[in-house]
Parts: structure tokens; sequence; C-alpha cells
């Protein structure tokens, strides 16, 4: 490359984003160049700060600034109503539309016995000793509509029959195979009002 080292390596590293290619890093690299220095200090100390104090809530796994996140120590939500999803992305996405007003439980991944992944691997024993800890009445399987997600929700669905809570699944909008942070705010929040028990 005929840049200067420091570009080099400035590109090389945005490149290892995550749907970043090379040219995309470029771009970004001439955005940083042509910046003030005042906002490369602060896109920087962002960096650092969200690195060093974004954490995953001990209850819900969902991020947070603290040990306990804001949706799972507010007490205007409704504690009954669980949502599991597979990532705080989906948190997120559900979040923005507005309708839902309980809380959430992050799988942080899904079922994928193709790449390995299993119920040791992602989110499911904590899911089941929190049951065990908290009065909830309605579980809402919010795990996306691919393969992995139903394959999530299936497995779910088998261990939690015995517990006798009520159990819903996401339904009617959101495509099949399609995952919840690209789905619109309309479309989940139809979702989420026509669920269907299970």
């Amino acid at each position: 490359m005929p840049y200067p080292e420091s570009m080099v390596r400035l590109i090389e590293e945005l490149a290892k984003f995550p749907g970043v290619g090379s040219k995309t890093a470029e771009r970004f690299a001439f955005y940083i160049l042509g910046v003030s220095p005042e906002t490369v200090e602060i896109l920087s100390e962002l960096l650092l700060k969200v690195n060093e104090n974004i954490r995953y809530c001990h209850e819900c796994y969902n991020l947070s600034e603290k040990e306990v996140c804001h949706i799972c120590s507010d007490p205007t939500r409704d504690h009954g109503l669980l949502c599991v999803v597979q990532d705080p992305k989906d948190v997120i996405s559900i979040e923005k539309a507005g309708d839902y007003k309980g809380i959430y439980h992050v799988l942080m991944g899904a079922l994928s016995p193709l790449e390995g992944i299993g119920p040791k691997d992602i989110k499911i024993k904590e899911l089941f000793e929190r049951l065990k800890k908290t009065a909830i009445r309605e579980l809402i399987l919010g795990t996306s509509s691919d393969t992995e997600g139903d394959a999530t929700s299936v497995y779910l669905l088998k261990h939690l029959k015995p517990l006798k809570i009520r159990v819903t699944r996401i339904a009617h909008g959101v495509p099949v195979g399609s995952a919840l942070e690209f789905v619109d705010k309309a479309t989940i929040s139809r979702a989420f009002r026509q669920r269907q028990e299970v």
C-alpha cells in the first residue's frame, strides 16, 4: 500500500470490524484524517469508555454500564413477562418498537449443531436458574425465525413444558430466515401483539 505506515495500520485495524472491507476501512481512515483533533479525541475516549465500562447485565445479559441493566432494575417494567432473545441487538430492536414492557433474557447466541454450538455454549442454563428464582407468568420466545432460532425455540419449548409457564412465540410479520435486528419497528410491534401460545 502506498500509504504511510500509521495509515496502513489504521486501515488494517478498521478492516477487522465485522462487515468492513478494505475499501470501507480506507474511507473511514480518510474520514478520521479529515476531522479535527477534538473529534478524534472524543472518538478515542468513547472507544476506551465502551471497552472499559460496558458489560453484560448479571440478570439478563443485556448490555449495561452497571451490574444490573436499566431494564431489569426498572420497577415500572412487568417482571412477570420475560422475552427470550438471542443477542443484545434484539433487545434494542424490540425496545425501539416501544410496545413491549416486560423484561428480557439474552441467550448470547442460538443453537447451531453444524457450528458446534450446543446448550452449554449459550445462556440456557442461566435462563432456567432465573426461572426458578423469578415468578414468570409468560415467557415469550423472541428468537429469530431462521434455522438456528427455530432450533433454539424448539429446544427451549421442550424443556419449558414441565415448568407450567405460559409460553408464546412472536409471530406474524417477522419474515422466515430474518434476524430481528433487520426488522422494522411496526413489524416487531405487530409480532408482539399477535404472539401465539406454543
